[in-house]
């Protein structure tokens, strides 16, 4: 693949949007959501505050941020349509990455303005939490692919790739539960902190237990079913769409899991502290990403596509650069 430069630029873009996510779970770990009050866009009512405590600059930062990043993608945008012509691609991604970047801003907005930050425990915190994570997965994926296009990655086909298509959904919708499941985790580790791991499990299990610490132990199960799926479904993906970068890619995706797992029972061994949640949940993101690219170079156009019951020969898979 060949990097020009606004293919480096969007590749920066996505590097900058991980270090925003791992911020704004900074803020969610520490209880620093609030730290504005219920201002929104201001900060307590003024545009430059005073930063008065340190849940305020936590805040703040965070929307600093957080705009910063919204520009970013404002230029990315605008400049995919300077330097691509009409129905590249590269447009479509770049579009999908302003749409899904703007919903990232008003879900962000929503937690400010209704209050649901803080110590806040109820079911619309947690579905605003879940909410919020899909769509950065979504907004992540959106600016990968448009990396990748830009760098010289085929667009995507999604009919005529036979059953590829359909395992390589399932497993995105598992990452998608696991996400969602690991945001309510999450939110129960912040809010109801354990001194113990035995202290941790007694919650877990107990009946008057609140719903976040009764949905927490859920995490783990679905974390070890997506990953022994996603393992098993990108290497039958990668055995009947055998490109040296698919394959790599391949790899790349169950090395990444793997870590994945193993972070994640340190996490649970050391009670979730507030820094082993944002390696987590940057790991989370890469895994995603990884995944994400995989299916692109998996799915894209090509003269002959595969499936399950005819591999690819020899002379069908193209020259990649």
């Amino acid at each position: 693949m060949k990097l020009n430069s606004y293919a480096r630029f969007v590749w920066g873009v996505l590097v900058y949007n991980l270090g925003v996510v791992a911020w704004g779970a900074f803020v969610r770990a520490t209880g620093s959501g609030a730290g504005c009050g219920d201002h929104w866009p201001k900060c307590d009512g003024e545009v430059i505050p005073r930063l008065e405590s340190t849940e305020q600059v936590i805040e703040f930062t965070h929307r600093v941020t957080s705009g910063l990043a919204l520009l970013a993608v404002v230029a990315m945008l605008v400049w995919a349509f300077r330097a691509y012509p009409k129905g590249h691609v590269v447009r479509a991604g770049a579009v999908l990455s302003m749409v899904l970047m703007v919903v990232e801003a008003l879900l962000g907005a929503g937690l400010v303005l209704f209050q649901l930050v803080a110590e806040n425990a109820s079911w619309y915190r947690a579905f605003s939490m879940v909410a919020h994570l899909v769509n950065t997965f979504f907004l992540l994926g959106a600016i990968a692919l448009t990396g990748w296009w830009a760098s010289g990655g085929r667009p995507v086909r999604i009919r005529g790739q036979g059953s590829a298509a359909a395992i390589l959904a399932v497993g995105f919708a598992g990452m998608v539960l696991l996400g969602a499941t690991g945001a309510i985790a999450a939110l129960g580790d912040t809010l109801f902190p354990a001194t113990s791991l035995r202290e941790g499990f007694r919650q877990d299990l107990s009946s008057t237990a609140h719903f976040l610490l009764r949905l927490r132990v859920l995490h783990p199960a679905v974390a070890l079913a997506v990953g022994a799926y996603l393992v098993f479904a990108t290497r039958i993906v990668a055995r009947f769409r055998p490109y040296p970068v698919t394959r790599r890619l391949a790899l790349v995706v169950a090395a990444l899991y793997v870590t994945q797992v193993g972070l994640g029972f340190v996490n649970l061994a050391l009670l979730a502290p507030v820094w082993m949640q944002l390696v987590h949940l940057l790991m989370a993101d890469l895994v995603w990403i990884s995944l994400v690219l995989f299916a692109a170079s998996a799915l894209a156009q090509r003269e002959a596509v595969a499936s399950p019951g005819r591999p690819l020969l020899e002379e069908d898979v193209p020259a990649l650069a």
